[in-house]
């Protein structure tokens, strides 16, 4: 449960700017991603350009529980961007601490929430406060090495009426380098009674219950890891997915994002998920390069076609993984 939420699985695909649109959550769902988070949602755009958010806040019916992620630092403009998020009535409300693009850290939201650990907390206390939804935060493990304060900052939140946390095992300044620190979370588990959801180098089957006995964490989000491979949801790894049955997902995908952008933001957008989705197939790094320049669906589906008949490439394992830490 998160909140009065029932949550019916212990995957998630994680909020990610670029790649987690509608279509390829839905797609994650039917795999059985357990909850749909919309990418990191500004507050002044929100509130100020409704018409340009309106496909990023947007999503199918079948993808419920659905929560809506905010960006925000100051609690008048989040509460009003709040408001014009529950019109379409979200079932979860995610505040961003998490975020390390400078962009966004280097004015003062995202994971710069972590530098002020009281204004984030009166933020996220402030929804609780306001919306009839749980609210819940994503956060990392402090800015940098010498300023790692997860815990505290879980503490806070859990007594601000934060119902779960989800917690990327990086620093603000690791970014996406170096390794997740497992054990980290698992601090974050033991201070607080509220779920804990471990993120973090989760690529296999095997760093999803790698990751659950180091942490003790119910559930796992995965971000770059599912990026052309919504087959972790069902605890495959993508280098047991025969060819034929990549192109049948992806061509579910691409007709998804054609009739959800248009043809041709929907080709531009899918080119980057593509050429993921033909990750370790033999001779693929040929139809890669063709696939980021095609601009029109027949010409991916005719590519899709070709991917059908590829065999999958000698020797590559899955990533092999420790119970003592990140890959």
């Amino acid at each position: 449960m998160i909140g009065s939420v029932p949550i019916h699985g212990d995957l998630i695909l994680a909020p990610m700017a670029g790649y987690s649109d509608a279509p390829f959550r839905s797609i994650c769902r039917a795999f059985g991603s357990a909850i749909s988070y919309t990418p990191l949602l500004p507050d002044d755009a929100i509130v100020h350009a409704p018409q340009q958010s309106a496909r990023f806040t947007a999503f199918f019916p079948e993808e419920r529980p659905v929560a809506m992620q905010l960006l925000a630092k100051e609690e008048s403009r989040m509460l009003a961007a709040a408001d014009k998020l529950m019109e379409q009535q979200p079932d979860i409300i995610d505040l961003n601490a998490g975020c390390p693009v400078r962009k966004v850290s280097g004015k003062g939201r995202g994971a710069a929430l972590l530098l002020e650990p009281e204004r984030l907390a009166r933020l996220a206390s402030a929804l609780a406060r306001a919306l009839p939804v749980p609210i819940t935060v994503k956060i990392r493990l402090g800015w940098d090495d010498n300023s790692r304060n997860h815990v505290q900052v879980a503490r806070m939140l859990e007594d601000s009426g934060v119902v779960a946390i989800a917690v990327h095992g990086r620093t603000r300044e690791q970014a996406f380098s170096g390794r997740a620190d497992w054990q980290a979370i698992a601090e974050v588990r033991a201070a607080v009674d509220i779920p804990v959801i471990a993120n973090g180098d989760v690529r296999t089957v095997a760093d999803i219950e790698a990751i659950k006995a180091v942490t003790g964490c119910p559930a796992v989000m995965i971000g770059r890891g599912a990026i052309g491979n919504p087959w972790i949801f069902a605890r495959r790894d993508v280098e047991t997915v025969p060819p034929e049955e990549r192109a049948v997902v992806m061509r579910r995908h691409v007709h998804k994002m054609v009739a959800f952008y248009g043809e041709e933001l929907g080709i531009v957008l899918f080119r980057k998920q593509a050429v993921r989705y033909v990750q370790a197939l033999q001779g693929s790094a040929a139809l890669r390069r063709r696939l980021v320049t095609y601009q029109t669906e027949a010409e991916v589906l005719t590519a899709i076609d070709e991917i059908a008949g590829m065999a999958p490439a000698a020797g590559a394992p899955p990533q092999r993984v420790s119970t003592e830490g990140g890959v």
